[in-house]
């Protein structure tokens, strides 16, 4: 078993059929323990409940979108080291995500598995 089999990690998107392709690309690496909320409102609600090893989160949702989500945890004394990827449309966005409100790092959508794990990999140090 590895850390990835057994790390807690919540997917935050307002699209159901990008949470199911996180699903699978997660499950592709080893992740087992994967929770979900389809909005920040709900995601925040899971995080004060549940201590989580990873969020991947949408940036583009509303009604409050991911950069603002990120803010909210990055805040919380609580949540705030909790390791946060982006999924950004652009590597701009993605960049500014991460320079400037504090994501873990980003990957940009459209990704694979490997470019999942490229990204994963520097902050979980798993793999």
């Amino acid at each position: 078993m590895t850390a990835a089999s057994t790390m807690p990690v919540l997917i935050v998107d307002d699209y159901n059929t990008m949470i199911r392709i996180l699903r699978n690309l997660l499950r592709q690496l080893g992740f087992t323990n994967i929770d979900e909320a389809s909005d920040a409102r709900t995601a925040l609600v899971k995080m004060r409940a549940k201590s989580y090893g990873l969020v991947i989160s949408d940036s583009h949702m509303t009604p409050m979108s991911g950069v603002e989500f990120l803010r909210q945890v990055r805040a919380d004394e609580r949540m705030r080291d909790t390791p946060f990827v982006m999924i950004a449309s652009d590597a701009d966005e993605g960049a500014e995500a991460q320079q400037q409100e504090g994501a873990s790092s980003f990957v940009v959508s459209p990704f694979t598995a490997q470019s999942l794990r490229e990204k994963l990999q520097p902050v979980l140090g798993v793999f």
